[in-house]
């Protein structure tokens, strides 16, 4: 596959007008302030965080809470106009992503847009459990089904291998790519059902699948991790709970085979998307939809798209006993883990 089809949503976003926008670019900024000294896992930040959520607009309050209980056909939200700040280059080495202090009013915006959905937390398997992660193009990456690369990017349930995968994701927008080219796409579950027959639903829901680890959660990235036989659909037949990666997911029996094959077919055929511009704010329902990216072409010259991502959770309490330092979940795989041995890949 080349591209993605997908309808354009922008129409459907949520805007803040400027004054809106300006308001909540000094509560960022007086956060900034406050906690220059302090990890983005501090407490106290977190904390304060939640309490100027506040100054978000009311319709745009309404809409996040409607998401984070009823969700939507879509599986995701789009909200636009929010404020980014003054920002650096574009990193395209991992040692040049920024500290948080140097890009303050992103990130206070989108950990308050995601402390209205849930409580942020990270993976410390995963850009050094950052609470907000640079994505952006890497160079030598290219071609890596992960957010360094700018190959496509399949469609994917976020960390669906994991066993305490985000409830939410957020993906803001600093800068797009230079052909304005770069979509980022998702297919809610409840549009995709209409499109399945009972049967195809009843094998995707058998564990009868498995999905491989991403390299960063893996000790040796040349050992291939796999999860044990799941299934793709579980919960209420109405509004099933999904966790697939059309790039990870291994189907274990013939009928496994086809019946993934027609999800993602029925996925392709209801695809939603936007090609992201600086200031709009993208969030996916992460046990409903599916999300992913067409392929661009970066120059590496400090101007390329560059997203800030951001994961949450509806109860922190549901992980607290998975946590080590602040937020960060603790690693996955440890050495002496049996799925490292050569029979488990």
């Amino acid at each position: 596959m080349k591209d993605f089809r997908y309808t354009d949503t922008r129409a459907a976003g949520i805007p803040l007008n400027h004054e809106e926008s300006r308001q909540m670019e000094q509560a960022a900024q007086r956060l900034a302030r406050e906690y220059a000294e302090c990890s983005l896992h501090d407490t106290d930040l977190l904390h304060a965080v939640e309490i100027a959520a506040s100054v978000l607009p009311t319709a745009v309050r309404k809409a996040l809470i409607a998401f984070r209980d009823e969700g939507n056909t879509a599986g995701c939200l789009l909200l636009t106009g929010l404020p980014v700040g003054t920002l650096p280059p574009t990193p395209d080495e991992v040692d040049k992503e920024p500290v948080w202090t140097d890009v303050p009013v992103a990130t206070m915006s989108q950990l308050m847009v995601m402390s209205v959905l849930g409580r942020s937390f990270s993976y410390s398997d995963e850009k050094s459990g950052n609470l907000v992660q640079d994505v952006c193009p890497k160079k030598g990456a290219e071609e890596r089904q992960e957010n360094s690369g700018s190959v496509l990017l399949e469609l994917h349930t976020e960390d669906g291998f994991h066993p305490s995968p985000p409830h939410f994701l957020s993906l803001i927008c600093l800068r797009e790519d230079y052909d304005r080219v770069a979509a980022t796409v998702t297919s809610g579950i409840l549009d995709v059902l209409p499109h399945l027959d009972a049967d195809t639903v009843g094998v995707l829901r058998r564990p009868e699948f498995r999905t491989r680890f991403s390299t960063s959660f893996v000790l040796n990235e040349s050992v291939q991790v796999l999860t044990d036989p799941m299934p793709v659909l579980t919960g209420p037949e109405e509004n099933p709970q999904l966790r697939v990666d059309f790039h990870g997911t291994i189907p274990l029996t013939p009928r496994a085979h086809v019946a993934l094959e027609r999800l993602k077919q029925a996925m392709l055929a209801t695809l939603r998307g936007i090609v992201l511009r600086p200031s709009d704010l993208i969030i996916v329902d992460n046990r409903h939809a599916v999300h992913g990216r067409s392929g661009f072409t970066p120059r590496y010259d400090g101007g390329d798209r560059w997203l800030r991502r951001s994961f949450a959770v509806t109860d922190l309490r549901s992980v607290s006993d998975q946590l080590t330092e602040g937020r960060i979940h603790r690693p996955v795989v440890t050495p002496g883990d049996p799925r490292l041995s050569p029979a488990a890949a």
